[in-house]
């Protein structure tokens, strides 16, 4: 379907056509990547703050569809309280009931030790592990100031590494926070050296409240580059601001090949009002492969994963993309 859509752009309006699929011999793009991964996000973050219970079966069935769709990476589940997070109250009957694909990698939020327990006591192979660049956020959201939150940290670090369980970190708030304001790239810089050297494989710095600017986004990697090797980063963009995409950009021109994203755009956060979810995969997976560059995701299947869970929560779907193109 989506050759087709080229294809009729192109009849329309032919000068599109070149903007639509970019030869790889553009000097200007010659340092961009032939691959990207996608990290997707949307069963976790995009779900966690639904007001209303999404059953068991139809987030398994997401992950699921996901996966079919080409998703190598995607976040399943929080072992988190369930007094302060319900939706995410059947982590463990979440992950027991994935039908787990060979060299997909199936990610569970942990917040502290008993999180690691619960997670380990059904054979979670990844965690990721969230801190703050903010000290008013970390207490708002883990009730402990950065200092205490990464006493936490290491002691899942150290735990995980015996198990044999990889880690991803993720440092939340890396442009701004609703309490605080604009936060200090050398501090976000020192918090993602702590999670490198803390042996995560993979940090992801998080926009979370979609107020970075492409200007922002470079300030933030200019510092955190410093200490930490650009291959090791993630970028996780909301959109409050409609500046995912064009920080995405930033972010590969930058040498970040690592991205995260929510079908159908879900998401939020609870203490930002108007905080707008993740940027949608489907939107990031259209721009990337209009550039030349591969992500091994179907996105056609995305796009009918998007319709799906939307419809299903009674959500319209946060994707251009999406609206744009038809259900299948």
């Amino acid at each position: 379907m989506l050759d087709v859509l080229y294809k009729t752009a192109a009849n329309v309006l032919p000068s599109l056509k070149a903007d639509i699929t970019v030869s790889k011999q553009d000097s200007c793009i010659r340092n961009w990547p032939n691959f990207v991964k996608v990290v997707e996000v949307g069963p976790r973050d995009g779900l966690q703050n639904e007001p209303k219970n999404v059953p068991t079966n139809i987030k398994v069935d997401l992950i699921n569809r996901l996966v079919d769709a080409g998703v190598k990476d995607v976040e399943t589940t929080s072992f988190v309280s369930a007094k302060w997070v319900p939706q995410m109250g059947d982590n463990k009957e979440v992950m027991r009931s994935l039908q787990k694909v060979p060299d997909v990698n199936y990610v569970a939020l942990v917040p502290n030790v008993k999180g690691l327990e619960s997670a380990e006591a059904v054979q979670t192979e990844t965690i990721a592990l969230f801190l703050a660049a903010s000290e008013s956020f970390s207490k708002k959201n883990t009730n402990c100031s950065i200092d205490e939150s990464m006493e936490r940290a290491s002691a899942v670090l150290e735990r995980a590494q015996k198990a044999g369980i990889r880690v991803r970190g993720y440092v939340s708030c890396v442009c701004g926070c609703p309490y605080e304001g604009k936060i200090d790239p050398q501090k976000v810089a020192q918090i993602t050296k702590f999670l490198y050297d803390g042996g995560c494989y993979e940090i992801s710095l998080g926009d979370t409240i979609g107020v970075g600017t492409p200007g922002s986004i470079a300030t933030v990697l200019t510092e955190v580059t410093k200490l930490v090797p650009a291959e090791r980063i993630a970028l996780h963009c909301h959109n409050t601001y409609g500046q995912a995409l064009p920080n995405i950009l930033i972010g590969l021109q930058m040498g970040v090949r690592v991205f995260d994203s929510s079908v159908g755009g879900l998401g939020g956060c609870p203490y930002a009002k108007g905080a707008s979810g993740n940027v949608a995969t489907e939107d990031l997976v259209y721009m990337l492969h209009g550039m030349g560059i591969q992500t091994g995701i179907d996105l056609d299947k995305i796009v009918s994963t998007a319709h799906f869970i939307c419809s299903t929560i009674g959500k319209e779907p946060q994707s251009n993309v999406t609206r744009a193109l038809p259900r299948v």
